[in-house]
């Protein structure tokens, strides 16, 4: 059987109230003659406590059955952690290790029964270590039901559920508020040719808590365009998230309508409410309707190709235009320029000659010579 652990440990913020489930409730035990001594009484949300190292603090945790039927809970103290997804507050489960104040809680109790509508108060101590680093230390006191609840489908899962009081412990030394922007990336969404749908981008970025206090950071967002243009420009406001020491949390800012071709650059201002932080990320990107460009380039790669299959198509006519033009023919003794002497040659190797005057004189070299004319000179 698979087991899962649904851990709830209330609100970080807003009045006073449990930590619950509508079955069962932890939170701090309120003070000896408290004004509400019923079962869902409480003056703390949370444990906020202060040591120096070395030192041992003394409290007490309440868990409340707010169910009819008797409940049996196992009790442990936890470290406590950003999810990497959104930030979320979370603790360790009761079978990981913890290395930091979930070693430090001891309770009297690790095993307690609660009736039905009763509250059971459990004494524990929390002993800071003398090499304890000064700062915060989040953790929680966690009340997990026993019993595992049977999940639903074909596959045989089981739940198990906690509800757990955060612990807040600051540790008596120097303290330092440092935070980081860090792998700031845009990916931008466009329709296929523009125009046709509207475009979004999501910006992602990285903050990691270097310090060893809590932050609870606020985001400023600015995009401009080429020549400063102003495309975004979102005012600071608080993210939803308690960003603990050492910890690091991936989260997206969504752009709508965002510039379907410019070249970007967006800035992140991330500060905290209490002032000593103010760090920022940039990055820039190229956006462009990447098809229609794609077909432009594909129309001029053609017509390229079109002119270069003409010009070759042409050549040929042009070279036998350029060697009319220069006057060489095919057999340069067969050509007649007339008016003046034509000069033949025949098969047999006579040659005649046509004369201006039209005197046609025949010169042949076997015997039998004959002239054919006028005589002249009288003879």
């Amino acid at each position: 059987m698979a087991v899962g652990l649904a851990a709830l440990l209330g609100p970080a913020a807003g009045p006073a109230g449990a930590a619950d489930n509508g079955r069962w409730s932890v939170f701090p035990a309120p003070a000896a003659g408290a004004a509400d001594p019923s079962a869902t009484g409480q003056e703390r949300q949370f444990f906020t406590l202060q040591a120096d190292p070395g030192t041992t603090v003394k409290d007490k945790v309440s868990v409340s059955n707010l169910s009819t039927a008797p409940m049996t809970f196992r009790l442990y103290g936890a470290d406590a952690y950003n999810t990497p997804r959104d930030g979320g507050f979370a603790v360790r489960g009761p079978d990981e290790t913890n290395r930091d104040v979930g070693t430090w809680i001891r309770l009297a109790k690790t095993t307690l029964t609660v009736p039905p509508r009763t509250r059971a108060d459990i004494p524990f101590t929390l002993a800071v270590p003398a090499n304890a680093s000064p700062g915060d230390h989040p953790g929680a006191i966690v009340a997990l039901d026993t019993r595992t609840d049977e999940g639903s489908g074909k596959v045989a899962v089981g739940v198990r559920r906690a509800v757990g009081a955060r612990v807040y412990l600051r540790v008596g030394g120097p303290s330092l508020a440092a935070l980081s922007v860090e792998h700031l990336t845009v990916s931008h969404g466009d329709p296929l040719l523009p125009g046709t749908g509207s475009t979004a981008a999501t910006i992602h970025y990285t903050l990691v808590n270097r310090g060893n206090v809590t932050l609870s950071p606020r985001l400023a967002v600015k995009a401009t365009g080429l020549f400063g243009r102003t495309l975004l420009n979102r005012p600071a406001r608080d993210l939803p998230l308690e960003l603990l020491p050492g910890q690091q949390v991936s989260l997206t800012e969504k752009w709508a309508d965002a510039p379907a071709f410019d070249r970007v650059s967006v800035r992140l201002t991330v500060s905290t409410a209490t002032g000593g932080v103010d760090e920022r990320g940039t990055a820039s990107y190229l956006v462009a309707p990447w098809l229609a460009v794609a077909l432009v380039l594909a129309g001029l790669a053609v017509s390229a190709a079109w002119y270069v299959r003409r010009r070759r198509s042409r050549h040929p006519a042009a070279e036998a235009a350029e060697a009319a033009a220069s006057g060489a023919g095919p057999d340069a003794s067969d050509t007649y320029t007339g008016p003046g002497p034509r000069a033949g040659t025949g098969a047999g190797g006579d040659t005649d000659t046509d004369t201006a005057s039209g005197a046609d004189t025949g010169a042949d070299s076997g015997p039998g010579t004959a002239v054919i004319g006028a005589p002249t000179g009288g003879s």
